[in-house]
């Protein structure tokens, strides 16, 4: 297992390093990361200065070893907007976003094994019509859309819930306690609709196929009871589970820009979207470099709990 686990970590270096080198030229493809900077009446002189000031008069080769090397010691630049360490903001955004969107899968994935559980043991039955029909629901109602319906009905209509923020007053500290917890509610729900849809489908497609088996049948004949057989069954379907869910983790981590623009919570996607409308290049690339990288990570956990669970799968 550690053979296998320290092979997975090899591999993970060359996708790291190919996800810096997208980052980087995405985001000077985008345009010119200057026209953020200089002002419309700056002289050439100042134009000049600026792009020396930020290494934009160097080779984009160079360019981009600079901000590697920079990067790879904790050092993102300063954001162009408020002057302030790129690195010091992701640090304050990124737990209030694993906050949100590891709520939000923990959601997903209950509702959406119990879901897909009981839709593939009933198969062709109007329990599975009805979950089934969730999950098609799940996956194509969009983020924004939602997340505005449920601030109307149960912050607008009924006040039950706060439309904004995460904490009374615009704090951004948090404490779990029900002040606070009130305000993570409603983009939490929102933002778990889509992964239970998706892990609906994905559990009630597996436990179908695996119920069909014949190694299912053989259990039954040979007299054990369904709370028996089922251990077998969600054993055999936990990889594939474990899988969709990490993934989903990671599409949240940096799918939540919309969820958390709506709500105002104070995260990375918040963070993002603010960086793309006000051109901050050194913001926008330490934000989608540190998400992509938690998504790199987070594939190789999932790898290697997925082995943990099955070893049959250390031989792929």
């Amino acid at each position: 297992m550690l053979v296998y686990i320290l092979l997975r970590l090899l591999y993970t270096i060359p996708i790291a390093l190919g996800v810096t080198v997208f980052v980087f030229a995405l985001i000077h493809l985008s345009g010119d990361p200057m026209s953020a900077i200089v002002a419309p009446d700056a002289t050439a002189e100042m134009v000049e200065q600026l792009k020396k000031s930020y290494g934009f008069d160097q080779p984009l080769p160079i360019q981009y070893l600079l901000w590697l090397t920079k990067a790879l010691q904790g050092d993102f630049g300063n954001s162009i907007v408020n002057s302030r360490p790129v690195l010091d903001t992701l640090l304050a955004a990124v737990p209030n976003t694993l906050m949100l969107a590891g709520v939000a899968t923990l959601i997903g994935f209950a509702f959406g094994c119990i879901l897909g559980g009981l839709a593939g043991y009933y198969q062709g039955g109007i329990v599975d019509k009805i979950a089934t029909g969730f999950g098609i629901a799940g996956v194509s109602i969009p983020h924004y859309w939602l997340g505005m319906v449920l601030v109307i009905i149960f912050a607008v209509e009924l006040r039950w819930l706060p439309a904004t923020g995460m904490g009374a007053g615009g704090s951004d500290a948090w404490q779990w306690d029900w002040e606070h917890i009130r305000f993570l509610i409603l983009p939490a729900v929102t933002l778990s609709v889509i992964p239970c849809g998706i892990i609906t489908r994905t559990v009630r497609s597996t436990v179908a196929e695996i119920l069909n088996q014949e190694f299912v049948q053989a259990l039954r004949a040979k007299g054990l009871w369904h709370g028996q057989v089922m251990r077998h069954v969600a054993r055999n379907a936990a990889p594939t589970v474990l899988a969709v869910m990490g993934l989903q983790l990671g599409y949240l981590l940096g799918g939540s820009i919309l969820v958390e623009t709506v709500f105002n919570w104070p995260g990375t996607g918040y963070l993002l979207n603010d960086a793309i409308f006000r051109r901050d290049v050194p913001m926008l690339q330490g934000t989608i470099l540190l998400l992509a990288m938690f998504f790199v990570a987070l594939n190789l956990i999932v790898d290697i709990v997925q082995t943990w669970v099955d070893p049959r799968m250390r031989r792929s």
